[in-house]
């Protein structure tokens, strides 16, 4: 295991979680809880969670890491292409469709949430909201992917925590700002165009290898 710090690892990590994580349902998750409790705890409750997680991705990815060369390259593209995909297929559906899933999302999310608590009650109620919707999502695999990858664990799970912690703050202060100016199919197609890169990038990486 790669305890050094990679600052290019690093940076491609969070170049890659950044925008994947803005248009996701953790986003729309810290902007509501938001409006609900108070931001610090909200932000707090969030990195936490967030921060958890990505420890779990980066240890599935060195897992991966201990098979074959060959094994781990394929397994990565075929994470971050079927990354690419459906962050793709998101920015290309209907802004209409993309609206009522998000109010949808803020429904279910709100239901979740009972307003009045405050403090470590705040922090508790986003650590749990945040951290169930977080599992198995697709910034967890592509972080299990790179991990995996560039054999760089604290480099990977820096930039992918600093990524969805940034995500985060912007959720809960700046959150209606951003997805008024921003279209969020948008941020999903730069996403996915990043993704689709990174995957033919691992395919080249596979073929040199094979």
């Amino acid at each position: 295991m790669n305890l050094a710090l990679d600052l290019g690892v690093l940076l491609a990590t969070f170049a890659i979680i950044f925008p994947a994580e803005l248009p996701d349902k953790s986003f729309i998750a810290t902007l509501v809880l938001a409006t609900r409790y108070p931001r610090l705890w909200v932000w707090l409750g969030a990195t936490l969670a967030f921060g958890i997680q990505m420890v779990i991705a980066v240890a599935a990815g060195q897992v991966l890491s201990l098979l074959p060369r060959t094994l781990v390259l394929g397994v990565a593209a075929l994470l971050f292409g079927a990354g690419a995909l459906v962050l793709i297929r998101g920015g290309l559906r209907a802004k209409p469709d993309e609206e009522a899933d998000e109010a949808e999302e803020e429904a279910e999310i709100a239901a979740r949430a009972t307003p009045g608590e405050r403090g470590l009650a705040s922090f508790a109620t986003t650590f749990a909201v945040i951290f169930t919707a977080e599992w198995g999502d697709l910034t967890q695999l592509i972080a299990a992917g790179q991990a995996a990858r560039t054999d760089s664990p604290l480099s990977v799970f820096l930039g992918s925590w600093g990524a969805l912690t940034m995500v985060a703050g912007l959720g809960v202060l700046a959150g209606s700002w951003l997805q008024k100016r921003v279209p969020l199919w948008r941020v999903r197609l730069i996403s996915g165009a990043l993704l689709a890169v990174l995957a033919v990038i691992t395919v080249v990486e596979l073929l040199r290898g094979a």
